[in-house]
């Protein structure tokens, strides 16, 4: 017991030792949250003695869960068989392997990924975008919403179409006896649901629930737990409502905000002591994030003593910007700090594109975490492709990559088809295709993709001429007459893809500006050599998204991008307050040594646009004037308000809640806490 016990702090202790009922672990950044609940486990199963079968663990990764089980089962003094500790998703698949024959299939199902899945939808319809379905029907899949249920909702005719597709693809699974990665939940949940007593036999047989990262889970998840605690309350949650920034991928964070009124009598325990970061860097973040109205509410306090003040820099554009983080890595490492130990993040993709540049004339080693590098990227490499064609017609190999995108209505079998043709012809495929006639032509590709061929080789020749004629006119007329960005529309990460492709034409208008008498093929060659890292070897610091960023820490850390616009980003479907939770989370990555950086001018949406620092760096104290938003309420005890979701209801108390107010409301008898913000005044 005390090998369980060491290390804990008091709060770490009393979340440990509070085993019956519902509880709400809020752990803050850097707080020792698996340390805590792989403690609980292992007190559960060592001191209490509740047998390991008996208990079941839940988390989003296979490594987060390797990690757990075998730091619980180091604690373990007694002979135990291991615990169920897995993915949710894992956890779908072994109940589905004893339960699926309730649902008249055979066990022996096989489970698709997702290039299965898209295979398949391809089949099913090949005109709409196949990444648009697929994620459509993740997110029907995640809801409960059935496709007769889809189609009845859609409203535009693209989304009736996906409906449709919907009920094909589950009748294809169901007649090859196949399950994709949403179903191994969504299934799970039918059975539990449509079969009371599996409910209540499945829920006596796991007593004691735990899950990490609750505040990363949906809809879904939220519906299959309530239905394992059919029998029992004993469900504890882990999480950070400060660091849900998963909203996009369906995470929902009133799980974690309104747990209490998902599972009744909750008890919270916060974790607030930070053993990961310096004051000053906690003070910053925490500055930030109370900025947040739709938060619980706790205080980062830093164990560790010391530490530098956090640093801002302000450069000119994105070049000086990344020249100054090249030059200031440059001075760590020559100090001996190792490469490993430094980190470069940002909220934006694209904005990877200058970093990489500026590193690499810096000599600095980096590598990018979960993604691609700019000039690897699909839609990047197909940019590239075009100007390959247009300065060189012959190029085959880039030519084959851009001539059915957009979509041209030609299948590979036509494209190597017209390839073969061309080579007995011994000619490029731009040129064979250029002198054939009309119906020689429709010999090799159906009666509409010839015209379209037509029309892309006249394209691609007046965009030759304009190269030629008028640089400063080409990269509008290429987007005007292929509608590049357009053929993104409607993909799972559209937005992503459409700032890395303004980040390549306002890069091309720049180098323009610069190099007015250059020509089409200088550019390339010059994007070609600042693209070329093969150079550079040895140890390499780390490049990311903030979202990459999350569960890593790094002793120096340096955040890009801190502008309106880019943290946060504005626009459709932006939330203002996951946005704030991303800055946040950004902040506490870092150990020893922050630097938060902004420009006064960047490529914004393909051009270059005068830039206002974040308002995310005057919220977190690191400006002057920094804004102090103390929020204040005119509910009083008696006042009838609204709520959008429960009706009218009846104020009983008014307390403070961190920079909110918290009103105690009376709806028809069912009593609620719920942030000021949250209500209206009848």
């Amino acid at each position: 017991m005390n090998k369980i016990f060491d290390s804990l702090n008091d709060a770490q202790r009393q979340a440990v030792e509070q085993i019956e009922g519902p509880l709400l672990i809020l752990a803050g950044a850097g707080s020792g949250k698996t340390k805590t609940i792989t403690s609980r486990l292992a007190y559960l199963l060592d001191t209490i003695g509740i047998p390991s079968s008996q208990t079941l663990t839940l988390t989003f990764t296979n490594k987060a869960a390797k990690e757990m089980r075998e730091r619980a089962m180091g604690l373990i003094t007694q002979n135990s068989f291991p615990p169920l500790l897995c993915t949710f998703h894992k956890f779908g698949l072994l109940f589905l392997k004893f339960h699926i024959h309730l649902l008249g299939r055979s066990n022996n199902f096989v489970v698709i990924d997702t290039d299965d899945k898209k295979k398949i939808l391809k089949k099913i319809n090949a005109e709409l975008p196949t990444p648009l379905i697929a994620s459509e029907i993740s997110r029907y899949k995640n809801s409960m919403i059935d496709p007769q249920e889809a189609y009845a909702q859609a409203e535009l005719t693209n989304y009736k179409n996906i409906a449709k597709i919907y009920e094909e693809y589950e009748t294809y699974l169901l007649k090859n006896n196949l399950v994709d990665f949403d179903d191994l939940l969504c299934l799970s949940f039918k059975l539990l649901n449509d079969n009371p007593q599996l409910c209540v036999q499945t829920s006596q047989k796991y007593r004691y629930i735990m899950i990490d990262e609750y505040q990363d889970t949906n809809e879904l998840q939220l519906r299959l737990l309530q239905k394992l605690c059919t029998s029992h309350n004993n469900l504890c949650v882990v999480g950070d409502d400060d660091q849900s920034i998963y909203g996009w991928r369906g995470a929902h964070v009133r799980n974690i905000l309104e747990f209490d009124q998902d599972f009744a009598d909750a008890t919270v325990i916060k974790l607030e002591y930070n053993y990961r970061s310096t004051q000053p860097i906690l003070t910053v973040a925490n500055a930030l994030i109370e900025h947040n109205r739709s938060r619980l509410g706790k205080t980062l306090i830093a164990t560790k003593t010391g530490g530098d003040d956090v640093q801002t820099l302000t450069s000119h554009d994105e070049s000086e910007e990344a020249k100054k983080i090249a030059k200031a890595i440059r001075t760590l490492l020559d100090k001996g700090v190792r490469a490993s130990d430094i980190a470069v993040l940002y909220r934006i993709n694209a904005l990877s594109r200058s970093l990489e540049e500026g590193l690499n004339r810096g000599g600095v080693a980096y590598r990018l975490v979960g993604g691609l590098r700019f000039y690897d990227r699909a839609e990047i490499k197909d940019l590239i492709s075009y100007l390959r064609v247009i300065t060189n017609v012959h190029d085959n190999f880039s030519l084959k990559r851009i001539i059915n995108k957009p979509k041209r209505g030609l299948g590979k079998a036509t494209i190597e088809k017209i390839e073969l043709a061309a080579m007995e012809a011994e000619k490029s495929m731009f040129e064979f295709i250029s002198t054939l006639t009309d119906s020689e032509l429709e010999t090799l590709a159906r009666k509409k993709s010839t015209q379209e061929l037509r029309k892309f080789i006249s394209e691609i020749n007046e965009l030759r001429i304009i190269a030629e004629e008028a640089m400063y006119k080409f990269i509008d007329q290429l987007e005007e007459r292929f509608k590049i960005k357009e053929t993104l529309h409607g993909l799972p990460d559209e937005s992503d893809k459409v700032s890395n492709v303004d980040e390549f034409y306002g890069l091309f208008r720049d180098y323009v500006k610069q190099n007015p008498d250059a020509e089409l093929a200088e550019f390339l060659n010059d994007i070609t050599l600042q693209s070329d890292q093969d150079q550079i070897e040895g140890e390499s610091i780390y490049i990311m998204s903030i979202h990459a960023s999350k569960g890593l820490e790094f002793e120096h850390l340096f955040v890009i991008g801190m502008e309106e616009g880019f943290l946060p980003l504005i626009g459709d479907g932006s939330d203002l307050e996951e946005e704030r939770r991303l800055g946040y989370v950004a902040f506490t990555r870092a150990k020893s040594n922050l630097t938060v950086s902004s420009v006064n001018s960047r490529f914004y949406k393909g051009r270059r646009t005068d830039l206002q620092k974040s308002r995310f760096i005057n919220e977190a104290g690191l400006c002057e004037g920094s804004l102090i938003l103390e929020k204040n309420t005119s509910f009083k005890k008696g006042d009838l308000i609204r709520h959008k979701i429960f009706g009218a209801g009846r104020v009983e108390g008014v307390s403070k809640s961190g920079r909110e107010f918290k009103l105690l409301i009376n709806f028809g008898g069912n009593k609620r806490d719920i942030l000021a913000s949250f209500v209206e005044k009848l």
